[in-house]
């Protein structure tokens, strides 16, 4: 065999063996890319996305979009080929896989850490745009989830209203942590509560709870390092009763982000008139129930899918600006926002079209 037929057949057989095995060796990385927007004052698989009851509603028209990121799988394992792929692609992100799936979490248990989220983030997006519309909402702390085989699985139950610890009113979720961490592992704490069903049925029959009971949970050690915390294994958050029904009607999508963008479109269809005058803004960021906007993660994805929908202005939270300006899609305009109030007086400028003082985002 002639020696340069010889070299082509080892090189090719050489590149075959290097393609089987970057198609065979899985490496430790997940990948980013778009996912898909969804404007808040529109329709989503045939229904509104936001369906108000019980309270007027005004026609609106232009976008206030919500953008997403798409991951792959806490099961999936990228091959080389695909994690070089992504690396080169102008339009995805290859992370390490503990960066999205930190202490081997579970494609289970990002699934509901997310749905629980995102739940939240609704919640708080109501309370945020009524209270910026001066409408009262009742809040009270509760126990949002329970950890399996912790000191209070069995006693306390997710939607208990926490009264009191110890004796000492409960008015914020952190105030739990703090007067648990008050006590040393081993001892007891005494919580005050409305169990979830006392509370359900007040809250149908729309009067306030009455009936409380005492319950006492013996804490445990936290596991992190260093000196160990009293804990009782549960998680403590807010839940609130509306003087009139907001449903969001869009599932399958995870995580706190949306906030922002929920809270401006209940608040757009509460409201005469348009707040974007018909233009097309896309945005993102987490809301608290004081309309504070917070960062949240894969900007420059969200950005390029908001971009490719059509949109013209993105809403950026202000601690994200600095990784969105480093590549702007072109034709779409950051706007900086650290508030609810933010936001709402930058689309009063972009509806009027008075946009050379908006806010921007540098590097």
């Amino acid at each position: 065999m002639p020696r340069r037929t010889a070299t082509m057949l080892a090189s090719t057989l050489m590149l075959i063996a290097l393609l089987c095995a970057g198609v065979l060796i899985p490496v430790p990385y997940a990948e980013m890319s778009p996912g898909p927007t969804v404007n808040t004052l529109g329709d989503h698989d045939g229904e509104p996305v936001l369906q108000i009851s019980g309270r007027r509603t005004y026609a609106t028209s232009g976008n206030l979009n919500m953008t997403t990121v798409r991951v792959t799988s806490a099961d999936y394992r990228m091959n080389l080929v695909e994690a070089v792929y992504g690396w080169l692609a102008h339009d995805t992100k290859v992370v390490p896989h503990d960066t999205l799936y930190p202490d081997g979490k579970t494609e289970e248990q990002s699934t509901q850490e997310n749905a629980e989220e995102f739940s939240q983030s609704q919640e708080s997006a109501k309370v945020a745009a009524l209270k910026e519309l001066k409408v009262p909402v009742t809040s009270w702390v509760i126990v949002s989830t329970v950890v399996k085989g912790s000191p209070a699985e069995g006693r306390l139950h997710a939607g208990d209203v926490i009264k009191a610890v110890d004796g000492t009113a409960v008015k914020q979720p952190g105030d739990v942590a703090k007067l648990v961490t008050m006590h040393k592992p081993g001892e007891k704490v005494v919580f005050t509560i409305v169990p979830a069903k006392e509370q359900a049925a007040a809250e149908k029959a729309h009067k306030a709870a009455t009936v409380t009971q005492e319950v006492t949970v013996t804490t445990a050690a936290s596991a992190d390092s260093g000196q160990k915390r009293a804990i009782v294994g549960i998680s403590a958050g807010t839940d609130h009763t509306f003087p009139f029904t907001v449903d969001i009607k869009l599932a399958d999508v995870g995580g706190p982000s949306a906030g922002l963008m929920f809270a401006l479109g209940i608040y757009d269809k509460l409201t005469p008139g348009s707040l974007t005058g018909g233009k097309f803004v896309a945005g993102t960021g987490t809301i608290d129930d004081d309309g504070k906007v917070g960062p949240i993660g894969g900007i420059e994805l969200k950005t390029v899918g908001a971009r490719s929908q059509g949109a013209q202005y993105f809403l950026t939270p202000a601690d994200n600006c600095a990784a969105a300006a480093k590549d702007t899609p072109s034709g779409l305009r950051l706007v900086k926002v650290n508030t609810i109030d933010d936001a709402l007086g930058a689309l009063k400028d972009i509806r009027g079209g008075d946009t050379a003082a908006l806010p921007s985002c540098t590097k």
